[in-house]
C-alpha cells in the first residue's frame, strides 16, 4: 500500500494534487467542510468537518503518514498543536508566515526581497499617519483573509479615505500603489537536495482574480533571472520547503515582492500541460519522497481562468476536442460569476495568438 497524503483543503488545488500523488502510487484524505468538494471525487478517503474543528483535523492526521495544506487560511495555531505530533514536512512557518500581510512583508524585507513602501493601519489615526508617510495612491488590504482582490480598496486621494474605513474593522496594512508594467509569479519546490523552479509566467488580472498566465512573458530575461535567483535565496533563507509561489510587481526593470502563497498557485496551473513536469507532481514527489524533477517548458503557452460566467464557454471548448486546447472543470456545483470554475490551457500558443483566435470565446 503506498503512502498517505492528508491534504487540509478539497478545493480544486487538493484535487489536481490528489490526482498527481495517486498518479505516483500514493493515497490521499481529504479535509474539507463541503461534502461536495471538487478533491472528495478523487481522495481514497475523506474528513467532512471545518478547518477550525480540532476533532476534524486530528482525524485527517491520524489517517496521514504525511500532511499538507491547499490554501493559507488554515488556523496555524490548531496546526501548531499538531505538528509536534504529526509528520507536516513543509512546517507551519511558511503557512504562519503568509498568513499576516505585515508579517509576510516584514519577512520578505528582512530576507533580501524589495518591497512596495508599507506601513501598519489599526484604526484611523494610524491609517492617516501611514498615508501621511506613504502617500496617494496607495492600497489599504486587511492583514489577514484577503483573496482575490477581497478585503482591500485602492486610495487615489483623500475622497477614497472615508469609503475604506470600515475596513479598519481589523488590522490593516497600508502599501504603496505600484504602477507595474506586468506582474509575474515564480513557483519553486525544494527538499533538502535543492530547489527545481518553473518557468515565470506573465499575469493578466481582472476584477482583482487572475485572468490569464502567459509563458513565456515577454521581459527582459535578466530581470526574470535575477527574480527566479532571488525567490530561490529567499526559499533557503527562510528554511521553507516544499512548494511556494511568490507574486510580484514588476516596474522599470525592478521587481517588488507581492506575496507568498506555500501551496499550488492558480498561475501555475498552465505547468500541466506546458511543461515536462507540473507544480502538482512535483509538491507529490516531495511529499512521497522521492527525487524531484527538474521542469522544462514545453513551447509558448496561455492558461485562461474560468470562472463562472466564462463556464458554458469552457464546455463548448471541451466539447470540440480541439488539439492543444486542454479544459480542465473543477466538478463546483454552483457557478457564481467570479468564482473559479476551471481553467483552460492553450499549448503552442502566444499571447497575440491567443488574442487573435481564442479571446472572443470569453465574456469580455
Amino acid at each position: 500500500m503506498g503512502k498517505t497524503i492528508g491534504i487540509i483543503g478539497g478545493g480544486q488545488l487538493g484535487m489536481m494534487l490528489a490526482e498527481e500523488i495517486r498518479a505516483l502510487g500514493g493515497r490521499t484524505v481529504c479535509l474539507d467542510p463541503s461534502p461536495d468538494a471538487p478533491a472528495f471525487a478523487v481522495a481514497d478517503e475523506r474528513v467532512v468537518g471545518a478547518f477550525d474543528d480540532e476533532q476534524a483535523l486530528e482525524r485527517l492526521c491520524a489517517a496521514a503518514d504525511t500532511v499538507t495544506y491547499e490554501f493559507e487560511n488554515v488556523p496555524g495555531s490548531l496546526l501548531r498543536r499538531l505538528e509536534s505530533r504529526y509528520d507536516i514536512p513543509q512546517g507551519i512557518r511558511p503557512l504562519l508566515d503568509s498568513q499576516d500581510r505585515l508579517r509576510e512583508k516584514n519577512n520578505a524585507r528582512d530576507h533580501g526581497l524589495r518591497t512596495p513602501r508599507y506601513a501598519a493601519a489599526d484604526d484611523e489615526a494610524s491609517l492617516r499617519e501611514a498615508i501621511r508617510r506613504i502617500g496617494f495612491p496607495a492600497v489599504l488590504k486587511t492583514r489577514t483573509l484577503g483573496y482575490d482582490g477581497h478585503g482591500q480598496a485602492v486610495l487615489r486621494g483623500e475622497a477614497d479615505v472615508p469609503g475604506a474605513l470600515p475596513l479598519l474593522a481589523v488590522p490593516c496594512i497600508l502599501e504603496e500603489f505600484v504602477p507595474f508594467d506586468y506582474e509575474a509569479s515564480v513557483v519553486l519546490v525544494g527538499d533538502e537536495r535543492g530547489i527545481v523552479r518553473f518557468p515565470v509566467g506573465r499575469n493578466i488580472h481582472r476584477d482583482g482574480i487572475l485572468d490569464l498566465s502567459i509563458v513565456p512573458p515577454d521581459a527582459d530575461r535578466q530581470v526574470i533571472g535575477e527574480m527566479v535567483a532571488r525567490s530561490e535565496a529567499f526559499m533557503r533563507g527562510c528554511g521553507y520547503r516544499g512548494i511556494l509561489a511568490i507574486e510580484y510587481f514588476v516596474r522599470d526593470g525592478a521587481f517588488y515582492f507581492n506575496e507568498m502563497a506555500p501551496r499550488p498557485h492558480n498561475s501555475g496551473h498552465y505547468t500541466i500541460e506546458g511543461c515536462t513536469t507540473n507544480q502538482f507532481r512535483e509538491l507529490a514527489r516531495y511529499l512521497l519522497g522521492q527525487p524531484l524533477e527538474e521542469p522544462r517548458l514545453l513551447g509558448p503557452t496561455v492558461m485562461k481562468n474560468v470562472l463562472g460566467r466564462d463556464l458554458e464557454a469552457a464546455r463548448q471548448l471541451a466539447a470540440e476536442g480541439l488539439p492543444g486546447v486542454h479544459v480542465h472543470l473543477y466538478g463546483k456545483r454552483e457557478a457564481r460569476p467570479l468564482r473559479k470554475m476551471g481553467h483552460v490551457t492553450f499549448t503552442d500558443t502566444t499571447a497575440e495568438a491567443y488574442a487573435e483566435r481564442w479571446a472572443s470565446r470569453f465574456v469580455r
